[in-house]
Protein backbone atom coordinates (compact mmCIF):
# COMPACT_ATOMS: atom_id res chain seq x y z
CA UNK A 1 0.00 0.00 0.00
CA UNK A 2 1.47 3.31 -1.10
CA UNK A 3 1.22 6.70 0.62
CA UNK A 4 -1.69 7.82 -1.56
CA UNK A 5 -3.80 4.81 -0.59
CA UNK A 6 -2.89 5.20 3.07
CA UNK A 7 -3.94 8.85 3.08
CA UNK A 8 -7.21 7.93 1.38
CA UNK A 9 -8.09 5.39 4.05
CA UNK A 10 -7.02 7.78 6.81
CA UNK A 11 -9.18 10.61 5.47
CA UNK A 12 -12.09 8.21 4.91
CA UNK A 13 -12.01 6.77 8.42
CA UNK A 14 -11.84 10.20 10.06
CA UNK A 15 -14.58 11.47 7.73
CA UNK A 16 -16.95 8.60 8.64
CA UNK A 17 -16.24 9.03 12.36
CA UNK A 18 -16.83 12.80 12.21
CA UNK A 19 -20.02 12.37 10.18
CA UNK A 20 -21.31 9.85 12.73
CA UNK A 21 -20.52 12.24 15.59
CA UNK A 22 -22.42 15.03 13.82
CA UNK A 23 -25.71 13.18 14.33
CA UNK A 24 -24.89 11.68 17.74
CA UNK A 25 -23.34 14.64 19.59
CA UNK A 26 -25.66 16.07 22.23
CA UNK A 27 -24.15 19.54 22.15
CA UNK A 28 -24.99 21.42 18.90
CA UNK A 29 -21.68 23.29 19.06
CA UNK A 30 -19.75 20.00 19.13
CA UNK A 31 -21.89 18.71 16.25
CA UNK A 32 -21.01 21.79 14.19
CA UNK A 33 -17.30 21.36 14.96
CA UNK A 34 -17.44 17.71 13.90
CA UNK A 35 -19.13 18.87 10.67
CA UNK A 36 -16.19 21.22 10.09
CA UNK A 37 -13.84 18.25 10.55
CA UNK A 38 -15.94 16.28 8.05
CA UNK A 39 -15.57 19.04 5.46
CA UNK A 40 -11.80 19.12 5.93
CA UNK A 41 -11.52 15.35 5.44
CA UNK A 42 -13.70 15.52 2.32
CA UNK A 43 -11.45 18.28 1.00
CA UNK A 44 -8.44 16.03 1.61
CA UNK A 45 -10.07 13.21 -0.37
CA UNK A 46 -10.78 15.60 -3.24
CA UNK A 47 -7.16 16.73 -3.22
CA UNK A 48 -6.12 13.10 -3.63
CA UNK A 49 -8.49 12.88 -6.60
CA UNK A 50 -6.77 15.95 -8.14
CA UNK A 51 -9.89 18.07 -7.74
CA UNK A 52 -8.11 20.91 -5.98
CA UNK A 53 -10.69 23.54 -6.98
CA UNK A 54 -13.51 21.62 -5.29
CA UNK A 55 -11.36 21.09 -2.20
CA UNK A 56 -10.48 24.78 -1.85
CA UNK A 57 -14.09 25.80 -2.56
CA UNK A 58 -15.34 23.45 0.16
CA UNK A 59 -12.91 24.88 2.72
CA UNK A 60 -13.48 28.54 1.79
CA UNK A 61 -17.25 28.50 1.30
CA UNK A 62 -18.53 25.96 3.81
CA UNK A 63 -15.87 25.98 6.52
CA UNK A 64 -14.87 29.61 6.22
CA UNK A 65 -18.32 31.16 5.79
CA UNK A 66 -21.31 28.87 6.32
CA UNK A 67 -20.08 26.97 9.37
CA UNK A 68 -18.71 30.08 11.06
CA UNK A 69 -22.10 31.74 10.65
CA UNK A 70 -23.85 28.58 11.87
CA UNK A 71 -21.66 28.41 14.97
CA UNK A 72 -22.29 32.09 15.66
CA UNK A 73 -26.06 31.60 15.42
CA UNK A 74 -26.04 28.47 17.58
CA UNK A 75 -23.96 30.10 20.30
CA UNK A 76 -26.05 33.29 20.24
CA UNK A 77 -29.46 31.57 20.37
CA UNK A 78 -28.58 29.23 23.25
CA UNK A 79 -30.77 26.40 21.96
CA UNK A 80 -32.49 24.20 24.54
CA UNK A 81 -31.46 20.71 23.43
CA UNK A 82 -33.73 18.93 25.93
CA UNK A 83 -36.80 20.59 24.43
CA UNK A 84 -35.75 19.61 20.90
CA UNK A 85 -35.28 15.96 21.90
CA UNK A 86 -38.69 15.77 23.56
CA UNK A 87 -40.45 14.36 20.46
CA UNK A 88 -37.54 12.22 19.19
CA UNK A 89 -39.12 8.77 19.57
CA UNK A 90 -42.45 10.07 18.29
CA UNK A 91 -40.97 10.96 14.90
CA UNK A 92 -38.34 8.21 14.83
CA UNK A 93 -40.27 5.73 12.57
CA UNK A 94 -40.80 8.35 9.86
CA UNK A 95 -37.20 9.54 10.10
CA UNK A 96 -35.89 5.96 9.95
CA UNK A 97 -37.99 5.22 6.88
CA UNK A 98 -36.76 8.31 5.05
CA UNK A 99 -33.17 7.56 6.07
CA UNK A 100 -33.40 3.99 4.78
CA UNK A 101 -34.88 5.23 1.50
CA UNK A 102 -32.05 7.72 1.03
CA UNK A 103 -29.48 5.04 1.87
CA UNK A 104 -30.96 2.70 -0.76
CA UNK A 105 -30.93 5.45 -3.37
CA UNK A 106 -27.30 6.30 -2.61
CA UNK A 107 -26.35 2.62 -2.76
CA UNK A 108 -28.07 2.27 -6.15
CA UNK A 109 -26.16 5.26 -7.48
CA UNK A 110 -22.78 4.35 -5.99
CA UNK A 111 -22.86 0.65 -6.91
CA UNK A 112 -22.96 1.61 -10.57
CA UNK A 113 -19.60 3.32 -10.22
CA UNK A 114 -17.88 0.10 -9.05
CA UNK A 115 -18.76 -1.88 -12.15
CA UNK A 116 -15.91 -2.49 -14.58
CA UNK A 117 -16.18 -0.14 -17.51
CA UNK A 118 -14.13 1.01 -20.42
CA UNK A 119 -11.10 3.06 -19.60
CA UNK A 120 -12.07 6.72 -19.96
CA UNK A 121 -10.51 8.67 -22.76
CA UNK A 122 -8.36 11.60 -21.78
CA UNK A 123 -9.50 15.06 -22.68
CA UNK A 124 -7.67 16.78 -25.57
CA UNK A 125 -6.09 19.34 -23.26
CA UNK A 126 -4.92 16.66 -20.83
CA UNK A 127 -3.49 14.48 -23.59
CA UNK A 128 -1.66 17.40 -25.16
CA UNK A 129 -0.26 18.48 -21.80
CA UNK A 130 0.89 14.94 -21.05
CA UNK A 131 2.63 14.63 -24.42
CA UNK A 132 4.35 17.99 -23.99
CA UNK A 133 5.43 17.15 -20.44
CA UNK A 134 3.47 20.06 -18.94
CA UNK A 135 1.82 19.67 -15.54
CA UNK A 136 -1.95 19.75 -15.94
CA UNK A 137 -4.03 21.96 -13.61
CA UNK A 138 -7.76 21.51 -13.18
CA UNK A 139 -8.13 24.99 -11.72
CA UNK A 140 -6.43 26.61 -14.70
CA UNK A 141 -8.57 24.72 -17.21
CA UNK A 142 -11.71 25.53 -15.23
CA UNK A 143 -10.77 29.22 -15.21
CA UNK A 144 -10.23 29.19 -18.95
CA UNK A 145 -13.61 27.53 -19.45
CA UNK A 146 -15.44 29.96 -17.17
CA UNK A 147 -13.98 33.09 -18.73
CA UNK A 148 -14.42 31.98 -22.34
CA UNK A 149 -17.49 29.83 -23.00
CA UNK A 150 -19.38 30.64 -19.77
CA UNK A 151 -18.40 34.29 -19.40
CA UNK A 152 -21.93 35.66 -19.90
CA UNK A 153 -23.62 33.36 -17.29
CA UNK A 154 -20.75 34.12 -14.89
CA UNK A 155 -21.32 37.88 -15.26
CA UNK A 156 -25.07 37.42 -14.68
CA UNK A 157 -24.37 35.46 -11.48
CA UNK A 158 -21.94 38.14 -10.34
CA UNK A 159 -24.51 40.89 -10.94
CA UNK A 160 -27.17 38.94 -9.02
CA UNK A 161 -24.81 38.50 -6.07
CA UNK A 162 -23.96 42.21 -6.16
CA UNK A 163 -27.66 43.12 -6.13
CA UNK A 164 -28.22 40.78 -3.18
CA UNK A 165 -25.34 42.37 -1.23
CA UNK A 166 -26.62 45.90 -1.93
CA UNK A 167 -30.16 44.88 -0.93
CA UNK A 168 -28.93 43.35 2.34
CA UNK A 169 -26.99 46.51 3.18
CA UNK A 170 -29.99 48.69 2.27
CA UNK A 171 -32.23 46.68 4.61
CA UNK A 172 -29.85 47.25 7.49
CA UNK A 173 -29.62 51.00 6.81
CA UNK A 174 -33.35 51.73 6.71
CA UNK A 175 -34.53 54.61 8.84
CA UNK A 176 -35.83 53.66 12.28
CA UNK A 177 -37.11 55.79 15.10
CA UNK A 178 -34.94 54.14 17.72
CA UNK A 179 -31.77 54.38 15.63
CA UNK A 180 -28.90 56.47 17.02
CA UNK A 181 -26.96 56.65 13.78
CA UNK A 182 -25.50 59.98 12.71
CA UNK A 183 -24.75 61.44 9.31
CA UNK A 184 -21.01 60.96 8.61
CA UNK A 185 -20.91 64.03 6.35
CA UNK A 186 -22.15 66.25 9.18
CA UNK A 187 -19.60 64.76 11.54
CA UNK A 188 -16.77 65.47 9.10
CA UNK A 189 -17.80 69.10 8.43
CA UNK A 190 -18.28 70.00 12.10
CA UNK A 191 -16.06 72.72 13.61
CA UNK A 192 -14.84 73.16 17.13
CA UNK A 193 -16.53 76.52 17.60
CA UNK A 194 -19.88 74.98 16.70
CA UNK A 195 -19.55 72.30 19.34
CA UNK A 196 -17.68 74.08 22.12
CA UNK A 197 -18.34 77.50 23.58
CA UNK A 198 -16.03 78.99 26.19
CA UNK A 199 -17.86 81.14 28.73
CA UNK A 200 -16.02 83.43 31.14
CA UNK A 201 -17.36 82.96 34.61
CA UNK A 202 -16.37 85.47 37.32
CA UNK A 203 -14.69 83.88 40.29
CA UNK A 204 -16.92 83.22 43.21
CA UNK A 205 -15.91 85.06 46.40
CA UNK A 206 -16.75 83.26 49.57
CA UNK A 207 -18.27 85.65 52.13
CA UNK A 208 -16.43 86.22 55.40
CA UNK A 209 -17.79 84.22 58.33
CA UNK A 210 -20.00 86.26 60.59
CA UNK A 211 -19.24 86.26 64.33
CA UNK A 212 -22.23 86.53 66.56
CA UNK A 213 -21.99 89.30 69.21
CA UNK A 214 -21.92 88.19 72.80
CA UNK A 215 -25.09 89.11 74.78
CA UNK A 216 -24.89 91.92 77.34
CA UNK A 217 -24.06 91.00 80.91
CA UNK A 218 -21.76 88.19 79.86
CA UNK A 219 -18.03 88.55 79.70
Amino acid sequence: MDVRTGLFYLFSVVLLFAAFRVITARNPVYAALFLVLTFFQAAGVWMLLKAEFLAISLVLVYVGAVMVLFLFVVMMLDIDVAKLRAGFWKHFPLAATIGALIALEMAAVLMGGFRPAEEPRALPGVAAAAQAGIQYSNTRELGKLLYTEYLFPLEIAAVLLLVAIVAAIALTLRARKDSKAIDPSLAVRVKARDRLQVVKVPPAVRPAPQVEAAPEGKA
